[in-house]
């Protein structure tokens, strides 16, 4: 097929195949060696994409009208979108003012020109960050996290030097108000249990991962999937110390983004797996800690979910008292015969 396909034309191939029936042709065509345009528009290598770097499909972060299709053929999730509980922090004490300051530059820097809405949803972000286990406790350490790494922050204006540009002071006053309403306790219900966000003009490969809540103004707001994206599973309390930015923090990542394919950043703990026998079938499972970062309660086949606490003492003697007691009982006796 080789020499075939190098020595003949277009036209001689197309003559040689019109005496094959459509099984043989199909077979031959399998096995050309030319190289034909992939009619689905696929990067060369598609089939064979390495998931221990973040996929792009030949593009990487889309950006412009691309990253704009691309959203466009996203859905928006139809699962409700369940409001917070307020949150409220005195900005009168030292505390207070950093995290108001640091509060209002990511609704400045992050959304200055946006509508009202679309501010109250950048700072909902932030609030909803520290109240998350995945998240530092502290309103500058979310807005501040990552700052320090190469591989980018967590706010992109904490890092592309946008800082160095001083704020208008009208949309400075604004962004102020914003943000003190917010630790004053309003929330904004739109965008629920939202972490995550980015413009509509921009196509981050993390999105398909995420829930895809809603868009406000130039923003698309996404949440973690499972219950750790419900709000239940905002437990996490106001630690304070905003004015210390530990190396851990600015040198933080996101565990559901950056986390997944940086390896090299975070510990991944061995899993604790167990061997059970059913039936005569033998199989392996992985006990997963459903407290654990990323560990949601959904079900998977081969996954097992560890309790939630260890029994206490009284209650493993409790239970083997009855079973004790169940093996001393003398065997039921047949029912009698009809």
């Amino acid at each position: 097929m080789a020499t075939v396909s190098e020595t003949l034309s277009d036209q001689g191939l197309a003559r040689l195949t019109a005496d094959m029936d459509p099984a043989m042709l199909a077979l031959a065509r399998r096995h050309d060696p030319r190289h034909g345009a992939d009619l689905w528009g696929r990067p060369e290598g598609w089939a064979s994409l390495d998931l221990r770097t973040p996929p792009d499909l030949g593009f990487g972060t889309a950006v412009d009208a691309l990253a704009e299709d691309i959203n466009a053929l996203r859905p928006f999730s139809h699962l409700p979108i369940r409001p917070m509980k307020p949150f409220k922090l005195a900005t009168d004490t030292q505390d207070g003012g950093r995290a108001l300051k640091c509060l209002a530059q990511a609704v400045y820097y992050e959304s200055a020109r946006e509508p009202q809405l679309g501010q109250e949803a950048v700072a909902q972000v932030v609030l909803n960050r520290l109240r998350h286990p995945a998240y530092p406790k502290s309103v500058c350490g979310v807005v501040y996290q990552g700052a320090a790494r190469t591989t980018g922050c967590q706010f992109t204006f904490t890092c592309d030097g946008s800082l160095a540009r001083a704020p208008q002071p009208d949309l400075w006053l604004r962004a102020q108000d914003v943000a003190r309403q917010a630790l004053n306790g309003f929330v904004a219900k739109g965008v629920g249990s939202a972490t995550h966000y980015h413009a509509q003009y921009v196509a981050p490969y993390w999105a398909p991962t995420l829930v895809k809540m809603k868009q406000i103004g130039a923003h698309i707001f996404y949440r973690w999937t499972g219950p750790w994206g419900e709000p239940p599973a905002f437990t996490g309390r106001y630690a304070g110390s905003e004015a210390y930015l530990s190396p851990a923090v600015l040198g933080g990542l996101d565990p559901r983004t950056q986390g997944l394919f940086d390896t090299e950043q975070m510990e991944v703990p061995e899993p604790r797996r167990i061997t059970l026998a059913l039936g005569g079938e033998v199989r392996t499972y992985t006990v997963v800690d459903p407290l654990a970062l990323g560990s949601d309660r959904t079900r998977a086949i081969g996954t097992l979910f560890a309790p939630r606490r260890k029994p206490t003492p009284e209650e493993i003697k409790k239970i083997n008292e009855s079973l004790a007691a169940m093996e001393a009982a003398p065997p039921a006796a047949p029912p009698p015969p009809n």
